[in-house]
């Protein structure tokens, strides 16, 4: 397929700058009014694809399948808690448990004080303190520089090394013990957010749990597993009590997924790597659903990548520890999901793609549509898509 195949208009106001919330309004002791935001991971817009039968749903129904109405007569949209009508016990979610930590950071350039945005990518050698890492502005930052980042100038690292035009390979000069050195430097550093997002707003310390799914265990995401974002402590009781199984894999999303492709043929794009984990208890669990005929729901891009990098020519999942560079886009033949939840993403992202090729191009695009017009909101911190094999 080609690139211009998944452009469209996707006007800014629906780009989600904060996740699903609510608003509360106080007087504070001065006699303010003043409003204070509080996120409901589970409470998003639902939109649900039957890829059989070609059917997109938006909206609840009564029990005679008639469209419910809200006081003011406008359909009652979906929303993400509905996820549990579509699924049985003995099913099984499949998570990302990828953890987020605070990457992005910033310093000043010695003698100039230009301010220098460091982005950790991971960590090189722990004993030497050396991190692979991304600085902007580049042109600025050259072999043998030293870099500032807190006020004592206690925390301070050289750059050794070029990698890539922006990418750099920096020491940083702490001595203490390493548990120490992690804490504080991640004591310097903000989630890190996509540009999307802090292009229109600054960063806050409530991004540092909103940025973060509540099942995150295995540090060395620089970007959340964006669909495992909408689900709540109660939510996942809920699937629980239902009987649903969860089972859980790593893969540390890495910046690639925001990267522009630059080739209108998709077979000539490269992904960047990113490290990944599956282990036999989440084997055991996926495999036995499927020979059992149980659905196996793959909760985001990232899961669908590992299982489709991690797949047997038998269709069974198989335990993997390595990198993948798997990039997946229509036409593709899937061996282990049937279902799927994930976001609403940008235009020619390598993420729209991945959707579609495993609910349809015709129909995700469709969908796409259909979510521009009812004003769903797209990215990271947007609403989400179900994707059934029905």
């Amino acid at each position: 397929m080609k690139l211009s195949q998944f452009k469209f208009k996707l006007p800014e106001e629906l780009i989600a700058l904060y996740p699903h919330s609510i608003y509360r309004e106080f007087e504070n002791e001065k006699g303010e009014k003043e409003t204070f935001r509080i996120t409901r991971r589970d409470e998003c817009k639902l939109m649900v694809i039957h890829r059989k039968s070609k059917t997109i749903v938006m909206h609840k129904t009564d029990s005679e399948g008639n469209t419910l109405k809200d006081e003011q007569g406008n359909p009652v949209f979906l929303d993400f808690r509905n996820v549990l009508d579509y699924f049985d016990s003995e099913d099984v979610f499949v998570f990302n448990d990828s953890k987020v930590f605070p990457a992005r950071l910033y310093g000043t350039k010695e003698r100039t004080d230009s301010k220098i945005e460091v982005f950790l990518l991971r960590e090189l050698n722990r004993e030497m303190r050396l991190w692979d890492v991304l600085v902007e502005p580049a042109r600025k930052i050259r072999i043998g520089n030293k870099l500032f980042f807190d006020e004592s100038s206690t925390m301070v690292a050289e750059v050794i090394d070029n990698t890539t035009s922006r990418g750099r390979t920096l020491r940083f000069l702490y001595d203490c013990p390493h548990e120490e050195f992690k804490r504080e430097l991640y004591a310097l550093g903000v989630a890190p957010l996509p540009h999307y997002i802090i292009d229109h707003r600054p960063v806050t310390e409530d991004d540092l749990e909103d940025f973060q799914c509540i099942f995150a265990k295995n540090e060395g995401a620089v970007t959340a597993p964006a669909s495992g974002l909408h689900f709540s402590r109660e939510m996942m009781k809920r699937m629980e009590i239902k009987g649903i199984n969860f089972a859980f894999i790593t893969l540390h999303c890495a910046l690639g997924n925001f990267h522009n492709i630059e080739v209108e043929d998709l077979t000539k794009h490269k992904m960047d790597s990113e490290q990944m984990f599956i282990e036999k208890p989440a084997c055991d669990m996926v495999n036995r659903a499927k020979q059992e005929g149980k659905r196996v729901c793959v909760v985001g891009t990232s899961v669908l990548k590992a299982t489709e990098t991690a797949v047997g020519t038998d269709k069974l999942l198989k335990e993997y520890e390595g990198w993948t560079n798997k990039f997946i886009f229509p036409p593709y033949e899937f061996g282990v999901a049937d279902a799927m939840i994930t976001n609403f993403y940008h235009p020619m992202s390598t993420l729209l793609m991945e959707t579609a090729a495993f609910g349809g191009y015709d129909l995700v695009m469709e969908a796409y549509d259909l979510a521009v017009k009812n004003e769903y909101m797209f990215g990271c911190y947007g609403d989400a898509l179900l994707i059934l094999d029905d």
